[in-house]
């Protein structure tokens, strides 16, 4: 295997948190009235948007693979429960150039994890766990975590200390327990993650026993780090319903939402829908077809169902899965969620040093800008900071680059689906240049 290869197939494990058992499928006649939505015949930006400017965002948007930063895209802008605008554009699959289309499936990998999370809320609703809970009340194993104290330069004298207190149910869900990921950082705990393989566990015990012998990477609570604790609450599903997550997930949000095409696994039927995954080549300049097993979503090619990084889902599924959001937990006549509990999952929870920043990589301006709810990122706009999103706004990405966010200032909601690994290739922001568009087109409402 090249070099560059084993970048790609670090990335996609990176990626990856490897799922099983669940494979998307129809179900029949609980969908039909669903599938209505969203009604793309019905495209019209309305009376709230400039059509020029929405004009020009969807030229902007196909203009990313006229420029070559991605192989295929496809965008969909609603607001008040109504299509403004939707466009599609390049190919889903590089052997016969077959185009993006309106059902092309996606890998929505870390967009998994607000499902996870409106799936543990679920059982929230149920009296199952109250936010303030210890994590270990649920998963045992964790009782004796120890905490990272020190280490040196080299990763390695490292030092460990005991809990001062269990990491907490509302911190699991807030990336504040302490846990790490392995995708970045070369501290101990991070490099734990990638030394075992951690995220390729071959099912959720597996999974849970290989996180229970690594240590924290801070006291919970201390600070913000993006972590495999998402993976840690799928698991949670799991014991407090008696369900296989992928099974939870289809018959308490799939199936009422009509989410027909989402779930861990592609099956035969549909993998013709199925995009390929592109990564950058440094020598071709462009983006190449990534040919591993783990990124086919095969179900004998992957291996637990992972909340936090394992769906496969499609725009029309996803949309209907904000729109849900975007009604207070409530789509068509299927209620998912309370309204409140909505609300508290969109609600800011950081305190303090607790700062959404990662690895890194964001400006102070940004961070400022930044909250975390219960497994949504928060948009925080005080008027002053430059952002242009209502206060509140709540949103998260994938890996392979699909974006979303929700404005329940403007009732509307934006989805891009894309399927790059951008390592080494154009550094492209997708997501800005989208957010930018839509709120310029947007009239004072």
């Amino acid at each position: 295997m090249t070099k560059y290869y084993k970048s790609l197939f670090v990335a996609a494990v990176g990626a990856l948190a490897l799922s099983t058992g669940a494979v998307a499928q129809s179900s029949g006649a609980t969908a039909v009235e669903a599938n209505a939505f969203p009604n793309f015949a019905e495209e019209s930006a309305g009376e709230d948007f400039d059509p020029a400017k929405i004009e020009a965002l969807e030229a902007r948007m196909a203009q990313f693979v006229a420029d070559g930063d991605t192989k295929g895209i496809a965008t969909l802008l609603v607001k008040d429960g109504k299509v403004i605008s939707q466009m599609k554009a390049g190919i889903r699959r590089l052997s016969d150039n077959a185009p993006i289309t309106e059902d092309t499936i996606y890998r929505i990998y870390s967009m998994t994890k607000p499902v996870t999370g409106v799936a543990l809320m679920a059982l929230y609703e149920e009296g199952k766990f109250s936010l303030d809970d210890p994590v270990s009340k649920y998963i045992p194993e964790f009782e004796n975590l120890k905490v990272v104290k020190s280490f040196d330069e080299n990763g390695s004298n490292v030092v460990l200390e005991p809990l001062e207190a269990q990491p907490t149910m509302r911190q699991l869900m807030s990336h504040t327990a302490g846990f790490a990921y392995g995708l970045v950082g070369d501290d101990p705990a991070n490099k734990a993650f990638r030394d075992q393989n951690i995220l390729a566990s071959p099912d959720m015990q597996s999974f849970i026993d290989g996180v229970a012998k690594i240590p924290l990477m801070h006291q919970p609570g201390k600070s913000w780090f993006y972590s495999a604790s998402v993976d840690v609450q799928g698991a949670i599903v799991e014991r407090l319903s008696g369900m296989k997550f992928g099974a939870f997930l289809k018959t308490r949000i799939f199936d009422p939402l009509g989410m027909d095409d989402t779930g861990f696994a592609v099956p035969a039927d549909d993998y013709d829908r199925f995009s390929d995954v592109f990564g950058y080549h440094p020598v071709t300049k462009d983006f190449i077809r990534v040919p591993f097993p783990r990124v086919a979503f095969k179900p004998e090619t992957i291996g637990m169902e992972s909340g936090g990084g394992g769906l496969v889902s499609t725009m029309s599924d996803y949309a209907r899965f904000c729109q849900m959001l975007a009604n207070g937990g409530e789509f068509r006549g299927a209620r998912i969620l309370k309204a409140e509990t909505v609300k508290l999952m969109r609600t800011n929870v950081l305190t303090g040093d607790q700062k959404v920043n990662i690895a890194g990589t964001l400006s102070e301006a940004v961070v400022k800008t930044l909250g975390f709810g219960l497994d949504f990122g928060i948009i925080r706009n005080d008027g002053v900071n430059g952002t242009v999103q209502g206060d509140g706004t709540y949103f998260w990405g994938g890996a392979a680059g699909t974006w979303f966010w929700i404005d329940p200032v403007h009732d509307l909601f934006f989805i891009g689906m894309i399927q790059r690994f951008g390592q080494n290739g154009p550094d492209t922001d997708f997501r800005g240049i989208s957010r930018d568009l839509v709120y310029d087109a947007l009239k004072n409402d």
